[in-house]
């Protein structure tokens, strides 16, 4: 991978706007399951990234030379019974930069400001048989359960989830 790359926080949308558009529209046009469907129009893309910034949500971007390569969020639970809790969400890497080890990266990072929000379990879900699913267990994620019919594809078929927790 790339000498150029770094891992970091952003707490604003604003100047990565753009780049993070283009990332969710290529995901989304290569298939990945996180809650959308293609065609993606620019106006949804960057209506979901202009929302996705706030206190319980921690966003963390992924850049080679600078251009957004790839994101995750942690979602922090505010619910009294919850604030030992987190969850993984939007793992997302340019399908031209996967398989570099990115998405450890992003996982890896969101994982320590887990544990810095002194958050002890961290869950997630993604669609059974993506390539998720290999990263998320090599990464100590257990898997909990297993929802059928669960997401629909661009096809139209319905999809499982599989959901994972890990301890941290």
């Amino acid at each position: 991978m790339s000498d150029n790359l770094s891992i970091k926080q952003i707490h604003s949308i604003s100047p990565h706007r753009n780049e993070l558009t283009e990332l969710l529209i290529e995901v989304v046009q290569d298939g990945a399951s996180i809650g959308f469907l293609p065609p993606l129009s620019v106006a949804d893309a960057e209506h979901y990234w202009d929302h996705v910034v706030n206190p319980d949500a921690v966003l963390f971007v992924a850049a080679i030379n600078q251009r957004v390569v790839g994101s995750v969020q942690l979602h922090l639970c505010t619910k009294p019974n919850g604030t030992h809790r987190a969850e993984i969400a939007k793992l997302m890497t340019r399908p031209s930069f996967r398989r570099n080890g990115i998405g450890r990266l992003l996982m890896q990072a969101a994982e320590e400001r887990g544990k810095q929000e002194n958050r002890s379990l961290l869950v997630l879900d993604t669609r059974e048989g993506d390539p998720s699913n290999r990263l998320y267990t090599s990464l100590g994620y257990e898997q909990a359960g297993r929802i059928p019919c669960y997401a629909q594809s661009a096809d139209g078929s319905l999809d499982a989830t599989v959901i994972y927790y890990k301890i941290i």
